[in-house]
């Protein structure tokens, strides 16, 4: 019995799948990401766009300057709605610049230091307030060096299971000053799979971090991977630009 035409048309059909899943490979990242930032800045513009005048707003705009016209009414209608997406972000990027450059004047330092000096007053949000602004200084300063800029691994939760983490800085004051090493304690954090920004601070003996050669990029990849995406896809033995080319 001649099996042919079988072949052929299970041919066919692989070679559907196979176009199917290289297919995927290319549209789902783009497809993520595009979703990914559409939402957020959909967000963004949730929380900014209600402070903002109506009188400014791009229905308002349109219509005060174009509404009257007979060739727009005659091409998009009458009552025309826009939703411009991003406007949100770029009213904060704007409002953030300029807070900033009113912060770094005379004024603006007189005015911070007041408003800092009445938050001190109250207990609880005092405490919020000084945690937040401690974590931003240390995240948004380009000059300070207490960031994650070096990945490691250290022994977590026991001996013998290694797990990646990234270090932040010395330890300081009371914590290292009473834990019981004769040697640097080093604050690291370790980010948990597949959500990095969710985590642990632990503090470590110097000697049982071992430092990596990969980026913190790299590394976070892997994590969000849970292990799949290594820095160099040919042969991850190899630091990336050896085979990875």
């Amino acid at each position: 019995m001649d099996d042919h035409p079988h072949r052929s048309r299970w041919r066919m059909l692989s070679g559907l799948r196979n176009n199917f899943l290289a297919g995927l490979v290319v549209v789902v990242p783009i497809a993520l990401t595009m979703w990914m930032i559409w939402t957020f800045v959909g967000w963004i513009d949730s929380w900014v766009l209600p402070f903002v005048p109506g009188y400014y707003h791009p229905d308002a705009l349109i219509d005060r300057f174009f509404g009257d016209s007979a060739w727009f009414k005659m091409i998009f209608g009458e009552n025309v709605r826009v939703n411009v997406r991003g406007l949100g972000v770029v009213v904060f990027l704007v409002f953030t610049v300029f807070v900033g450059w009113i912060a770094k004047g005379l004024i603006g330092r007189s005015f911070l230091a007041w408003g800092e000096r009445l938050v001190d007053r109250m207990p609880v949000v005092r405490s919020l307030y000084n945690g937040l602004k401690q974590i931003a200084e240390t995240v948004f300063n380009q000059s300070n060096e207490a960031k994650f800029d070096t990945a490691c691994l250290v022994e977590y939760p026991r001996k013998g299971i290694w797990a990646i983490a990234f270090i932040s800085t010395k330890a300081k004051g009371e914590i290292d000053a009473k834990i019981p090493a004769d040697e640097d304690i080093i604050s690291v954090f370790l980010p948990t799979t597949p959500n990095p920004t969710s985590g642990f601070l632990l503090f470590v003996p110097r000697h049982s971090v071992i430092k990596l050669d990969m980026s913190v990029e790299d590394c976070a990849k892997l994590v969000i991977s849970a292990g799949l995406v290594y820095p160099n896809a040919k042969d991850p033995s190899q630091p990336i630009g050896i085979t990875d080319k």
